[in-house]
């Protein structure tokens, strides 16, 4: 039998991996520890599908899962359930207020990474993070109207925040405009958050919301932790993150994913049986 009604669900960067994005045994053990306890698993993530199909992979991953802060919501092998697309208009806006301040912004769109510099911020470690190369383009045009996720990187902290500021003020609510990282705003179709996503992947499974346990380490998360029954931060979150939440595990340079299973989440979810 499973954990009727129950679920947990992960962030992954900054929280089921290292920082070097690497799975530890422990997590591994960890995630198999819940499907023999019977706690269905599952994991919402900024990346793309394609960027998550290794770790998905890696942990024999059985349930729904959540690409671009909930914009997509794929099944097990790939496919996509669902999809919240950024409208034409919001996305032209997006782009021009972040070209204008001097960012350097990314599309993706159509299973694809859209740049227009290949030597822009953060693209080699964005390479490696999702496993698969970015295609550069003269125009975002071509894509304007089914664009998944807009990203504007950068590590400058200051001109982020600005940017950030302004795009809530520009596009309000036609977007959900978050930092994933403290060098990348994402700019998401308004349902595309990780709340709606924990909503889909419950809904999925028939879990109750009120049984269900979140984990996660950045502002991107906060949506997921104010829907969820039970919310833990990782150790190196902001404190804002932190403050959202019901508990605070280690961090993620201390297998800080793993003690949470181990503390937090099989004494509240675990029965006996297997997870479907």
């Amino acid at each position: 039998m499973t954990a009727a009604g129950r679920l947990f669900v992960s962030d992954i960067d900054g929280t089921l991996l290292t920082p070097d994005k690497q799975l530890t045994p422990a997590a591994i053990a960890a995630v198999a520890d819940l499907r023999a306890a019977g706690v269905p698993f599952s994991v919402v993530s900024s990346r793309p599908a394609r960027g998550m199909a290794k770790v998905v992979q890696a942990l024999e991953l059985k349930l729904p899962y959540a690409a671009f802060n909930g914009g997509n919501v794929v099944d097990p092998v790939g496919g996509v359930l669902t999809a919240h697309r950024l409208g034409g208009e919001t996305a032209t806006t997006t782009l021009r207020l972040m070209e204008r301040a001097g960012v350097k912004p990314w599309v993706f769109a159509d299973d694809a990474w859209l740049l227009r510099d290949l030597n822009g911020p953060h693209v080699e470690h964005e390479r490696r993070t999702v496993g698969f190369d970015p295609l550069m383009v003269a125009t975002f045009e071509t894509v304007i109207d089914r664009i998944d996720k807009i990203v504007a990187p950068s590590d400058d902290a200051a001109l982020l925040d600005r940017v950030e500021a302004e795009l809530r003020a520009a596009i309000g609510a036609s977007a959900n405009v978050e930092r994933s990282q403290s060098y990348y705003i994402d700019v998401t179709h308004p349902l595309a958050n990780k709340g709606e996503a924990v909503r889909a992947i419950a809904a999925h499974v028939g879990a109750d919301l009120a049984q269900t346990i979140v984990i996660g380490d950045m502002t991107n998360d906060i949506a997921m932790f104010r829907v969820a029954g039970f919310a833990i931060a990782m150790g190196q979150a902001p404190e804002a993150v932190k403050a959202e939440a019901g508990a605070v595990t280690a961090a993620n340079n201390n297998d800080g994913f793993a003690k949470a299973v181990e503390t937090l989440v099989l004494p509240r979810l675990a029965t006996k049986g297997e997870n479907a």
